[in-house]
């Protein structure tokens, strides 16, 4: 709707700029500047107004829902990990998650940036991603106050 509206404001305006340049107005350049911006300027400044926000909104709500998709996958890494005793591979989190290998490297390399996981390396040169609050989960029911510890 905002989009439709904008369109015809804007429309509006070029035909009254097209009527303006193509009229002889009597009266002053004070009185035709101002018959200028009430019948050109302020309809073309509403509806380039009413299409920036149509379409701004729509960036906003693709960014909102991929930091939305970001977040859901995370918490599935997490769950992930308190299946796996707090250790994943790409490989588990590619299969367990259905995402494409590269999907889940962002995503465990993310998590690793942000400080909830890190990295370890086998012998043969595994690549593992371990959560040490996740491994440490199994403490929480014997959890004392801070001033008692």
């Amino acid at each position: 709707m905002k989009s439709l509206l904008g369109f015809t404001l804007i429309g509006i305006s070029l035909f009254m700029l097209l009527g303006f340049f193509n009229a002889n107005l009597p009266g002053s350049a004070g009185a035709q500047f101002l018959a200028l911006i009430v019948g050109v300027g302020i309809p073309g400044a509403v509806g380039g107004a009413l299409l920036s926000q149509h379409f701004g909104g729509k960036k906003k709500l693709a960014g909102r829902r991929e930091q939305l998709k970001r977040q859901t996958q995370e918490a599935e890494l997490l769950r992930l990990a308190g299946e796996h005793d707090g250790r994943l591979t790409v490989v588990d989190v590619v299969r367990d998650l259905a995402l494409a290998n590269s999907d889940a490297e962002q995503l465990l390399r993310g998590v690793v940036e942000r400080g909830d996981a890190e990295i370890e390396i086998t012998d043969r040169g595994l690549l593992v991603y371990r959560f040490p609050d996740v491994q440490l989960l199994d403490e929480k029911s014997s959890s004392k106050g801070v001033l008692d510890a």
